[in-house]
């Protein structure tokens, strides 16, 4: 016979198997029971996201660094050829400078060259003996005079003419800039009294008066020789000016003689774009530099007044 002990034990196990009795406590049990069958899920779906997001996030990360190493080696790159580039630059202006000193050298030699071939071949000497000549020249018959006589008589040729030449340059200034040179006066008629019109070679009506004052300077003098240099800008080629600055000379030559000058004692030459007043290609620079000087010297000479800057 079963006994009260094992009937209370199996109604408590029956209780724990299917849940209590009471409808109550069932609803308490029964809530518990699906917390407990739904945590075991959750847990394991939470853990996997957190992996999937540090996954995610090493990933990107690492993309991160990347990127930014090779935008690194990008801007290195840049910097390099940066580099090269400001070399090359550095190496082309140290060429162009290179290009204009032997430009300039060239035209300076050419310009000693053409200055050297005006000159005749008795008188390409040095200055002193360039002197000695002329004073032989000026005064021939003093070799046959006294030793004190012949160089009194030299001394005041050279005083009359340095006078002459002095007097002539006042003279001159009070038309247009002139200067002295080793061997006579140069008269430079610019844009402030002979104004050039860019590739032209005539000469306007409002400067023949200027012409005709240089005229009557010129025109006392005697045993004088007179040489007209015409210059151009340096628009064109070389060519191109040095037929253009000849026909500017020769212009100023024709007015000269009109206004009583002798053909024989005037000489011209064009110098074309060499030997500028003002460098540069502004049209201030290109106006002072189309211009023409007159340059005068004692024909006993035999030495042309050479422009000297």
């Amino acid at each position: 016979m079963t006994n009260i002990s094992e009937v209370e034990e199996r109604i408590h196990e029956n209780e724990v198997a299917d849940g209590p009795s009471n409808p109550v406590a069932q609803h308490v049990y029964d809530g518990f029971a699906k917390r407990q069958s739904t945590s075991g899920p959750s847990w394991v779906l939470g853990a996997a996201a957190i992996g999937l997001v540090l996954v995610l996030a090493s990933i990107f990360g690492l993309w991160l660094v990347r990127s930014v190493r090779r935008l690194n080696r990008e801007v290195a790159h840049l910097n390099r050829q940066t580099e090269q580039l400001n070399q090359r630059v550095q190496g082309a202006e140290q060429h162009v400078k290179s290009l204009d000193q032997r430009a300039s050298q060239a035209a300076a030699a050419q310009a000693a060259t053409i200055r050297l071939d005006q000159v005749p071949d008795q008188v390409k000497q040095p200055e002193a003996t360039s002197a000695a000549q002329a004073q032989s020249l000026i005064e021939p018959e003093a070799a046959a005079q006294p030793p004190t006589q012949a160089a009194r008589k030299t001394e005041e040729n050279r005083t009359q003419h340095a006078d002459e030449l002095q007097k002539l340059k006042q003279s001159f200034g009070q038309i247009a800039e002139t200067r002295r040179t080793a061997d006579g006066v140069v008269m430079t008629l610019g844009e402030k009294s002979l104004r050039f019109d860019s590739g032209k070679s005539t000469i306007a009506p409002q400067y023949r008066a200027i012409l005709n004052r240089v005229a009557g300077v010129l025109t006392p003098l005697k045993g004088y020789s007179i040489y007209v240099y015409g210059y151009t800008d340096d628009v064109g080629t070389k060519e191109y000016n040095l037929k253009l600055s000849a026909r500017r000379a020769q212009a100023v030559r024709d007015s000269l003689i009109q206004a009583g000058i002798k053909r024989g004692v005037v000489t011209t030459k064009g110098f074309g774009k060499s030997d500028p007043r003002v460098k540069g290609e502004t049209s201030e620079a290109r106006s002072a530099n189309r211009r023409v000087e007159i340059g005068v010297v004692d024909s006993r000479l035999l030495i042309e007044p050479l422009p000297q800057k």
